[in-house]
């Protein structure tokens, strides 16, 4: 049995800061919080009275393409350039490039605070089973610093007699190390979004798996793949289901939005909002310019687990970008207009419901997730972003150079 002691730290709990206090992990579990606990026999560790979060996980990125955006030239900035940009690049991007960048950049998450990350892998005709291979290694490579669990996303079409070729390559890519079956439905050039949508629902249950769609990633209020996808799930889809982006929900009136998130929440969906990639992408041709997130307060009133992410990180979906979860809680403060104990709580412990996690909170039986910061207030700490941050996964403080 292993134990340790952090002492002592300001611990944030939704939007309340208790402290100071110590908290007593055993076998990476919190055992006991509360102040002046006794060491006993628990090795000790001095936080100066850090402010002590529950730890980060990303549930949306591409760390297959991290760190592209000097190579791949998005010339449109919208989301049909990031994507031919990618296809004109596919034959000169190779295993070992893909492995370099993205075990740089899970890397790099776990110094800034992220424990877990679901990471979607280009899975289509140009790249085949490469890009989910290459994420197999690098799940294997930073095992030690962050958990990784990689969706196949699979290229269009997938229907009909067009379609073969990429249903065939999406059965061998959860073979090969895909833990979810993953696709763009709205994006279908064979079908309809309604036949592309249970296309990957019947091969998820053929695999025993959950799905993790992108789901109306359009400013088009007509787009509504989300509403089937519940009813789909409701007529007895009993794995897993993430529907991320949803930004047309967003774009729809205040009565269908809470009409379609009753229905969601209904089917038991996590629904992932991705502000950096949405508000980059969209809207380039409108006026006025409408914002690129889903229907967060609906959604969140109706129940449904609503996560954050980054999506992807310096590459032509999004050239910016600090695999950073303070940087994602700060964009939800400002365009979703959340507090910050909400922003925090949409990268953290809602991240983890959506991802299946145990429940992530500074209390006696969660995991012992942290990151420990310098600052006086939780709202601080999400505006400055403060580093050098301790980070603890399992009750290891994580070191990842």
């Amino acid at each position: 049995m292993s134990s340790t002691l952090l002492r002592p730290a300001a611990i944030v709990h939704g939007d309340v800061t208790d402290g100071p206090a110590d908290v007593r992990i055993v076998d990476g579990t919190i055992a006991e919080v509360g102040p002046d606990l006794a060491a006993g026999d628990a090795a000790t560790l001095d936080l100066d009275g850090a402010l002590l979060l529950p730890a980060a996980v990303e549930p949306h990125a591409h760390l297959d393409k991290a760190f592209l955006a000097e190579r791949v030239d998005n010339r449109t900035g919208d989301l049909t350039g990031a994507i031919d940009a990618m296809i004109a690049m596919a034959d000169r991007i190779t295993f070992d490039d893909i492995v370099e960048r993205a075990e740089r950049a899970a890397r790099l998450m776990a110094t800034n605070g992220y424990v877990a990350v679901r990471t979607h892998a280009d899975t289509n005709q140009f790249g085949g089973l490469r890009n989910v291979e290459a994420l197999a290694e690098v799940r294997r490579r930073v095992a030690d610093v962050i958990d990784v669990e990689i969706v196949a996303l699979t290229g269009e079409p997938v229907v009909g007699v067009a379609g073969a070729t990429h249903r065939s390559l999406l059965r061998d890519a959860l073979a090969a190390g895909a833990d979810l079956v993953g696709g763009c439905p709205h994006l279908e050039g064979a079908g309809t979004v309604e036949e592309a949508t249970d296309v990957f629902l019947e091969i998820a249950v053929d695999a025993g798996v959950g799905v993790d769609l992108h789901t109306d990633e359009t400013l088009d209020p007509g787009v509504m793949g989300l509403e089937y996808l519940a009813r789909q799930v409701l007529a007895g889809f009993t794995y897993p289901v993430t529907a991320s982006h949803c930004v047309s929900l967003g774009q729809r009136d205040a009565g269908e939005q809470q009409r379609i998130a009753e229905l969601v929440a209904a089917a038991h969906i996590g629904v992932v909002t991705l502000p950096h990639t949405n508000l980059w992408l969209g809207g380039r041709d409108q006026q006025p310019v409408p914002r690129g997130l889903t229907a967060v307060d609906a959604l969140r009133r109706a129940g449904v687990a609503l996560a954050a992410g980054a999506d992807n990180l310096q590459d032509p979906f999004n050239p910016m970008g600090r695999a950073c979860p303070f940087e994602t809680a700060s964009l939800m403060v400002l365009v979703a207009h959340d507090l910050p104990n909400v922003a925090w709580d949409s990268v953290s412990a809602a991240s983890r419901r959506v991802l299946g996690l145990p429940r992530g909170a500074i209390e006696p039986g969660a995991p012992a997730d942290f990151v420990a910061v310098a600052g006086a207030s939780l709202r601080q700490a999400i505006a400055e972003g403060p580093a050098p941050r301790r980070v603890f996964r399992r009750g290891i403080e994580v070191v990842a150079p």
